[in-house]
């Protein structure tokens, strides 16, 4: 499968001096969902198989540090990675949640506090265990001239959508952060119930 029209659109971009050092800033929209999605990108030549991290946005983690997953480490870790490298690409997609939303997943939140895992509390508000789609980040790629990369993951299912996409992984870099008391049967349920590949739980 290679469906991966290309309707995404770069609307916005910009020089960004971070911590990390500094990085073009794109935004680019679907006009399928108008949805928009962030994209920084590192060093002036692009050169494949290049460094890339596909990162869903968390609000929680990476704005209020919540402790209850690790999104926040991973991509500051994805960020030190890519600086280190001197070149790479951070997608940042407009998916909280796995793609339910940010009330749902504050709405998961609750059910978790009454015992249930991250896949349970999804499915008993009716969602599946992962709603998010890795196209838009296939399109991207490939609007960047990029089919093939060092991809920053240790979920399996991601890698196995962009290479339906069209996109071929050259290399898979493990992006394990150590697990806390409090996100630690988070980690083992993305371990045993969602296939992630961590050493650490």
């Amino acid at each position: 499968m290679n469906n991966t029209k290309q309707t995404i659109v770069n609307i916005a971009s910009a020089a960004l001096p971070t911590t990390y050092g500094v990085f073009q800033i794109r935004i680019y929209k679907s006009p399928e969902d108008g949805l928009e999605h962030v994209v920084l990108i590192k060093g002036k030549k692009i050169k494949e198989p290049i460094l890339v991290r596909i990162h869903s946005e968390c609000l929680t983690g990476e704005v209020f540090t919540s402790l209850r997953c690790d999104c926040r480490d991973q991509l500051i870790k994805s960020l030190t990675e890519i600086s280190k490298a001197k070149s790479g690409i951070l997608i940042y997609l407009n998916q909280e949640g796995r793609g339910i939303g940010l009330t749902n997943k504050i709405k998961a939140y609750a059910l978790q506090e009454n015992g249930l895992d991250t896949v349970e509390a999804n499915e008993q508000l009716g969602f599946a265990t992962d709603l998010r789609s890795f196209k838009v980040a296939a399109q991207i790629l490939k609007k960047l001239k990029i089919c093939k990369i060092n991809i920053l993951t240790n979920n399996p299912d991601k890698i196995t959508q962009l290479e339906n996409f069209g996109i071929q992984i050259n290399k898979t870099i493990p992006l394990e952060i150590k697990p806390n008391l409090i996100d630690i049967r988070y980690l083992k349920t993305k371990k045993y119930k969602m296939g992630h590949k961590l050493k650490l739980v």
